[in-house]
């Protein structure tokens, strides 16, 4: 089920406030883009700056505007085992398809810490669980060793790896088993994943290209190197400008410039540099989006 592109989603503001109507047209385009599923509430989706009351509106919202359609994997990560039990049960609540859960940031805990605390909540909440790894955002690289323990775990069915370390991800293929899911969490290394056994991507640039990068995961799955060869290297400058700047800046500018919603980011986040916001249009329209 959960193989493909999925869209780590934006979320909309205006004045301050989620805009609901650009949320909306930003599922709908991606959903009839063809993308394999969205991630509401992750990191590109400002999940730090979101209450917990918006995070689970978000979340409710989202799988009610999908309608089934695609699966929704709402992010439900914490640096708090209580506060990640408590977004997982509602995800489960409103009918997500699965948690995304992100490794605790800031205490730093131990690779124990960390096998204990996603087996807390694989245990308290019966919904599929994706891990998610990236040290670079939560300064804690989960090992691989951890990886494959918590992969017994029942409902603990896959992990977004976004270390851009491919020999770690190689080692966590080698240890789990065919069924546990590695989805690349790195716009920049989801081909060279795939090629060591990963099955897709959590993807920042398909906010703004879903069909292209859908289709590098799916012609690779299907066989079709040659074709996702060719939609990497076409998607590389756009995954580059996508972090020009801390995502998700450049994504919401780039939709901006699209015509798709405001480009407004929540403090501590910084508005586009007019020298970036330079760069990122001149990219758009290279590649035809503007």
């Amino acid at each position: 089920m959960f193989t493909g592109a999925y869209t780590a989603l934006v979320t909309p503001f205006k004045k301050g406030v989620v805009d609901y109507d650009a949320l909306a047209d930003l599922v709908e385009f991606q959903v009839t883009e063809g993308i394999s599923g969205v991630v509401p509430c992750g990191t590109t989706g400002e999940s730090s700056t979101l209450s917990h009351e918006e995070h689970r509106r978000v979340v409710e919202f989202v799988v009610k505007q999908v309608r089934g359609r695609v699966p929704v994997i709402a992010g439900a990560g914490s640096n708090s085992t209580a506060e990640a039990v408590s977004l997982a049960a509602h995800a489960k609540e409103v009918g997500a398809d699965a948690a995304l859960l992100i490794t605790p940031y800031y205490n730093k805990p131990t690779q124990e810490g960390l096998f204990l605390h996603f087996s807390e909540v694989a245990r308290l909440v019966k919904i599929p669980i994706i891990l998610y790894n990236v040290p670079s955002r939560t300064s804690v690289n989960m090992l691989p060793q951890t990886v494959a323990r918590l992969s017994t775990v029942g409902n603990i069915i896959g992990i977004k790896e976004a270390t851009g370390d491919l020999r770690q991800v190689s080692d966590i293929i080698e240890l789990v088993g065919d069924d546990f899911v590695v989805l690349s969490g790195d716009d920049f290394t989801t081909l060279p994943i795939l090629s060591v056994g990963g099955k897709g991507v959590i993807s920042v640039h398909s906010n703004l290209a879903p069909s292209d990068v859908n289709e590098m995961v799916t012609a690779y799955l299907a066989g079709d190197r040659g074709r996702a060869t060719k939609l990497h290297f076409k998607l590389l400058p756009l995954a580059r400008a996508m972090f020009i700047e801390t995502s998700p800046v450049p994504a919401k500018a780039a939709l901006a410039m699209m015509n798709m919603m405001d480009s407004e980011v929540r403090l501590p986040l910084a508005p586009l540099s007019e020298g970036s916001a330079a760069t990122l249009k001149k990219v758009l329209k290279d590649y035809g989006l503007i």
